[in-house]
């Protein structure tokens, strides 16, 4: 089933259905996109046209954060819980492992992707790594990444540019990859590669992953300015209007 927020047709779906559900989508054979939508994203979306054309767009759309989930519950549409970007990519990694598939890592800065790399495959000996590549490149060295992704085959492509740009690089150059279902995974390989340390579990539990990243990260003060404004643009639309 799917709900709509602001525009943007969200499927509600637990981890482990939407994993089940990536598995059909490489199953049929078909270039897909899946996009973990977080609440900067679908804020911006709403004064950007290409922004939310590339959310609709998406295959499969997950709700990645709490202001997701409470938004959904607030327009009287809930989800099941959130799926984010690293949960899902971890919990592929491991059915990658077990159903055979190959996976590409595209994004981050240099040397990370290749580490990441190597600690997926110390957790998951028998996974398949078709190849991975660092994120800083040059405009014009797009369709050339993507000629090189294509050579490799991948089932699952992650990409690690932060959104919105892996969002508008996946829409722009997934069918010239080859890949079967391409995913937007923002600082995933940071973590994977032990050079950013994700918050505990108790704090995740609590639904507290954002504050802890703010702490580690001040710089993200900035993005986290969004989320006043994309609550007020929730409550007007969802709350004051019906009032």
């Amino acid at each position: 089933m799917r709900v709509n927020l602001l525009g943007v047709e969200i499927d509600a779906l637990s981890m482990e259905d939407t994993v089940t559900r990536v598995a059909g989508l490489i199953r049929d054979n078909r270039p897909a996109r899946v996009m973990t939508l977080n609440p900067e994203y679908l804020y911006q979306a709403q004064f950007d046209r290409g922004l939310l054309d590339q959310a609709r767009r998406a295959d499969l759309v997950t709700a990645d954060g709490e202001g997701i989930v409470w938004a959904c519950r607030v327009a009287g549409c809930p989800v099941p819980e959130r799926v984010t970007g690293i949960d899902l990519m971890m919990r592929l990694l491991e059915k990658a492992s077990l159903s055979g598939w190959s996976v590409y890592l595209f994004g981050a800065a240099p040397g990370v992707a290749d580490a990441a790399a190597e600690r997926i495959l110390r957790d998951y000996p028998g996974l398949k790594i078709a190849g991975s590549r660092h994120g800083y490149f040059q405009a014009d060295e797009e369709s050339g990444i993507a000629r090189e992704i294509q050579k490799t085959g991948p089932d699952l492509l992650f990409v690690a540019l932060g959104a919105p740009k892996q969002e508008i690089w996946i829409d722009r150059y997934l069918e010239k990859t080859g890949a079967g279902v391409a995913i937007g995974v923002g600082g995933s390989f940071d973590v994977l590669a032990g050079r950013v340390r994700r918050a505990p579990r108790w704090v995740r539990r609590l639904r507290l992953e954002w504050l802890a990243r703010l702490l580690r990260q001040p710089t993200r003060w900035r993005r986290q300015v969004v989320l006043p404004l994309f609550a007020w643009t929730v409550i007007k639309r969802y709350k004051l209007k019906r009032k």
